[in-house]
């Protein structure tokens, strides 16, 4: 079920009206299945290093678990609803982290984070999950929002230093870029372990652990593409499958009697929060 358009139009290529974007993003979506667009992410061996050997410790999601959720949540909100001027500072904020993250002479896995098809990997996951989690909540797209919505999708790496000419050109482009990319990710016993932690809240007090950890497993493992799974070793049933689209359904259905708003929480949120930090000359990220 595709929502009614919004008065106002956020805008794509050209300048042209495009789609308004609200009408694509749930805030429960983002909550439900970041761990798991991680894991696609970091399953590229240079994403996945670059994290895990990052210098950057502020930004180490296993020691600042709440900080890292916050530049994470801006960062989406930035290059989904941000203005120019708000990339651009936060473009800005996220490289003087960014220039760190580079690997040593004998280091098993090269990377560098500045690298765009890097940076091209992360947003292709960014946006394959987000298309995901819509249509598992509220259904297909229709053909023209489908492609309106990945248009639009580009700035998830343009917002740093992706160019969009990177950007595969259609949707098909796409689908053979995704495929043979995701086919060609591996999960060697380092990373898999650093995904174990993620996965079962490692960085979280015990009490948080214990009451979320079992449901977190539940969610990361369902909304992981299968060839992920196999590489992690996890089993996931038809029937769990049946469990989780009745869950997913049932929470869409619930947000789209929300107001914008509020079915957008937190990513509003988080964009008046880079914004207040900015004019106050707070630290970005």
């Amino acid at each position: 079920m595709t929502r009614p358009m919004a008065a106002q139009p956020y805008y794509g290529r050209a300048g042209e009206p495009d789609i308004d974007i609200r009408q694509f993003i749930d805030g429960a979506a983002g909550l439900l299945g970041g761990a798991a667009n991680v894991i696609m992410q970091l399953a590229h061996p240079p994403v996945g290093y670059g994290v895990v050997e990052s210098p950057v410790e502020s930004g180490n999601v296993m020691v600042h678990p709440i900080k890292r959720l916050r530049t994470t949540i801006t960062y989406l909100a930035v290059a989904l609803l941000g203005t120019d001027a708000d990339r651009a500072a936060y473009r800005a904020a996220v490289d003087t982290s960014h220039r760190q993250v580079r690997s040593r002479p004998g280091n098993p896995v090269k990377y560098n984070a500045f690298d765009p098809k890097l940076q091209l990997w992360v947003a292709a996951c960014l946006y394959w999950g987000a298309r995901d989690l819509y249509e598992r909540m509220h259904g297909p797209m229709s053909a023209a929002d489908a492609d309106a919505f990945y248009r639009y999708s580009a700035r998830l790496g343009t917002t740093l230093q992706m160019r969009e000419e990177l950007w595969p050109a259609n949707r098909d482009a796409f689908e053979r870029y995704w495929n043979e990319n995701l086919a060609a990710t591996t999960i060697d016993p380092r990373i898999r372990a650093y995904f174990e932690d993620l996965i079962d809240l490692k960085m979280m007090p015990l009490p948080v652990r214990s009451a979320f950890g079992g449901i977190h497993r539940f969610f990361v493992t369902g909304l992981l593409p299968q060839h992920l799974r196999d590489e992690m070793g996890m089993t996931w049933s038809p029937r769990q499958d049946r469990l989780l689209a009745r869950i997913m359904r049932t929470v869409g259905t619930a947000e789209e009697l929300l107001p914008t708003p509020v079915r957008i929480f937190p990513i509003n949120v988080y964009l008046l929060d880079m914004r207040l930090r900015r004019r106050l000359g707070l630290p970005l990220v």
